[in-house]
């Protein structure tokens, strides 16, 4: 069926660009911080062509279109870009061009590319400057052509911050400025720019809702030995000014981070991250300034856990996994009363599952909300790794097939991520599903018992969970795991366990105690369904001069999905243990139904 409503904003777009002299318009998903999950302001290409995953570029030319997306969306992007011929680009995917390969080869001599400066990094237009460097093309970074074509475009509105104390950021403002004005002097500039909205976020020891799900607020930050200016349209208390103040942050407006750059630095060695600062603002440095190109300190310094911040993570998922045991409960209850034909309600769907158990981390002590929409994917849906429910797609939940949820929650404690599947009448399961099933408890349980010495990155580890999938000819088409910040974005870095094949490179940031990262492989079968499994676990030492993990998440693993046989005797002796510490830590806080069942799946598997 033919997508009128995107092709006609596609054919408006089109126009502009012919007056605006442009050939070929770039749209990636970013903002001004090049943010991974954006305020919808910033939502220009999910509004040229409809899909929503957090992860995408649209460019736009005369007599076509494409959509660049990573394997977490194929299959999303397939069905929401149905009807509007535009072309998926599956990156990573043999004979699938890069952007900038795409670029190279159909840009010609002349060709202007347009874009918004402001939502593309510094370091990706370079890239794009080397790609060019033998063709006559033309960038210009100064398009935002979505003017009256998004005439209901929301507006950018700054909302209000708040303020960590002590007790939850376990070390001071002051502290944390001043090890950052050390990483400078070490490195040797004069001044930092940062433009990262968690690092900041972080360093200040402020949290705000600028972002759905996200609690930063969008700001710059100019930091030195003389002066460090917040830029930001944040509403701030007097207070909360005065307590920056004291500790020498000075406020501006968020727009006059443009002007201060092209006026107020001349002649100063800067240390920003091309990577992340944006094309416009980094234009804007003087021919008199000396750049330096390196990561921002407080992306290693974030992620490494303070002792205070550990030490409340874990309580943040203890409140966490109550919750998401009592959900499991409750649905598996729901799903046995759906076989005897004793459910006198409405059935539950996927929206009002994830209601349930949205209201079930409510009742937690310091729940603040969630850490991402949550994925509530009932049969093949849970197919698409990164599935949404919406009104159109909201199918009821059954006995036939799985239940995946992918859900998270941000806490005054810190911020959560799990991921289970289930099934509610585990009769149902044929051995095909829990063979799969097993198989991906069995990466899950390898990399949660992995021992690495010092300096082994993520990358290296990635084929650890990989190989009991890989012995079946199976795999996945995403990470095995990401970091997770401190009531900051469910997914940080630097680390990640994860390895780009093909391409011959990998994550190379090293794994060190204190990281908190995620362990969740899966399989999906498209048109059948999906299988994840997925726990929050914390780097520690585990002798000298060797690294391991363990468990911030406990919920139970659907025993009756488990086939034992597949399991090893190390494996069984893994999980038992696993399931020994979620019955101690969660089950005096269930009632004497919920602990009688959860003693029964967390019991002993021989």
């Amino acid at each position: 069926m033919e997508n009128v409503r995107i092709k006609e904003r596609l054919d408006s777009l089109r126009k502009v660009m012919q007056q605006a002299g442009v050939d070929y318009y770039m749209m990636p998903t970013a903002d001004f911080h090049n943010s991974e999950y954006v305020n919808d302001y910033f939502k220009v290409r999910e509004f040229f062509c409809g899909f929503t995953g957090s992860n995408g570029t649209l460019v736009v030319w005369k007599d076509g279109a494409g959509l660049w997306t990573d394997g977490r969306y194929f299959i999303q992007a397939e069905a929401q870009l149905q009807g509007s011929e535009i072309t998926l680009m599956k990156m990573g995917e043999p004979d699938v061009p890069t952007v900038e390969g795409f670029l190279k080869e159909n840009l010609q001599d002349g060709d202007c590319l347009g874009f918004d400066g402001r939502c593309v990094n510094g370091a990706f237009i370079r890239r794009l400057c080397d790609v060019f460097q033998d063709k006559k093309i033309f960038m210009q970074g100064q398009y935002d052509l979505v003017g009256d074509i998004w005439k209901d475009r929301p507006t950018l509105v700054f909302h209000s911050v708040w303020e960590l104390d002590a007790f939850q950021s376990g070390c001071e403002r002051s502290a944390k400025l001043q090890d950052l004005k050390q990483k400078i002097r070490e490195i040797g500039a004069d001044a930092h720019i940062l433009t990262s909205l968690e690092d900041i976020a972080w360093l200040l020891n402020l949290r705000g809702s600028d972002i759905h799900c996200n609690p930063v607020f969008l700001s710059y930050i100019y930091v030195s030995e003389v002066k460090t200016i917040l830029f930001t349209g944040a509403n701030l208390s007097s207070e909360l000014q005065n307590h920056l103040e004291k500790d020498g942050v000075f406020c501006r407006d968020y727009d006059e981070i443009y002007p201060f750059i092209q006026k107020e630095i001349a002649g100063q060695k800067i240390l920003l991250d091309e990577a992340v600062v944006n094309n416009r603002l980094l234009e804007l440095i003087g021919e008199n300034n000396v750049l330096i190109n390196e990561k921002n300190p407080t992306t290693l310094m974030k992620a490494v856990k303070n002792p205070t911040e550990i030490a409340n993570m874990r309580n943040a998922h203890i409140k966490d996994g109550v919750a998401v045991t009592k959900f499991i409960y409750r649905m598996k209850q729901y799903g046995k009363q759906l076989k005897e034909g004793t459910w006198k309600h409405e059935p539950i769907t996927e929206i009002k599952a994830a209601e349930i158990l949205y209201h079930l981390r409510k009742e937690q002590d310091g729940f603040l909300g969630d850490s991402f929409d949550p994925i509530m994917a009932y049969g093949e849906h849970g197919a698409i790794v990164h599935y949404s429910a919406d009104k159109e797609s909201d199918a009821v939940i059954g006995t036939e097939s799985f239940l995946l949820f992918d859900t998270g929650g941000h806490y005054q404690d810190g911020t959560t991520d799990i991921t289970r599947t289930i099934s509610l009448v585990p009769e149902s399961l044929n051995e095909e599903q829990k063979k799969h099933y097993t198989l991906v408890l069995k990466a899950y349980l390898r990399f949660m018992n992995a021992k690495f010495p010092k300096g082994v990155c993520g990358g290296s580890l990635d084929a650890i969970a990989r190989e009991p999938l890989w012995a079946e000819g199976l795999d996945f088409n995403h990470g095995t795991g990401h970091g997770v910040g401190y009531i900051l974005s469910v997914h940080e870095g630097p680390q990640a366990i994860r390895t780009y094949r093909g391409k011959g490179n990998a994550d190379t940031v090293s794994m060190m105690p204190g990281m908190i990262t995620s362990d969740e492989p899966g399989l999906y079968f498209e048109g059948k369904y999906g299988i994840r499994l997925e726990n929050l676990i914390e780097c520690i030492e585990k002798e000298k001069g060797f690294y391991g993990f363990c468990p911030l998440t406990f919920v139970p693993f659907d025993r009756e999905a488990i086939e034992p046989k597949l399991l090893n005797d190390v494996e069984k002796c893994i999980l038992n243990f696993y399931h020994e510490e979620v019955c101690s830590k969660i089950g005096m806080y269930l009632n004497d139904e919920e602990r009688v069942w959860l003693e029964k799946e967390t019991g002993h598997i021989e």
